[in-house]
């Protein structure tokens, strides 16, 4: 058994189709950082330069799926699930413009789940 660290809702699954149709390849980002809180972000992909502060969870949809290290450190024990939900996210998320914004839910993994988990791989996914 491998466990995710990533998943995603089926809306989310659908809204990341349509924006790789609008924008070619995406990733995602969640930093915690002051501006946009905790909320994924949701760029074109290259837009960001991931680095070694930087945790690949995995992918949703095809899309990379990052998360700053700190925040990892918080959020390490938790499966975390990509949703979305009406509203603006962060100023520069692709889905802003639709009306729709990323959101995390998250839950504690089981046991069998968390040492189920891959390895911790920082920086760039190439």
């Amino acid at each position: 058994m491998t466990a995710d660290r990533v998943s995603a809702t089926g809306a989310a699954l659908e809204l990341i189709a349509t924006l790789v149709a609008r924008h070619g390849p995406l990733m995602f980002h969640q930093s915690g950082g002051c501006c946009d809180g905790s909320a994924p972000m949701c760029l074109a992909r290259g837009e960001l330069q991931v680095g070694a502060q930087d945790v690949y969870l995995g992918e949703i949809g095809g899309q990379p799926f990052y998360i700053g290290a700190a925040q990892f450190e918080y959020w390490q024990h938790t499966h975390l699930i990509i949703d979305v939900v009406p509203g603006r996210g962060g100023m520069f998320s692709l889905e802003g413009p639709l009306g729709l914004r990323f959101i995390t839910r998250s839950r504690l993994y089981t046991p069998e789940e968390e040492v189920a988990l891959p390895p911790v791989r920082h920086g760039p996914v190439v």
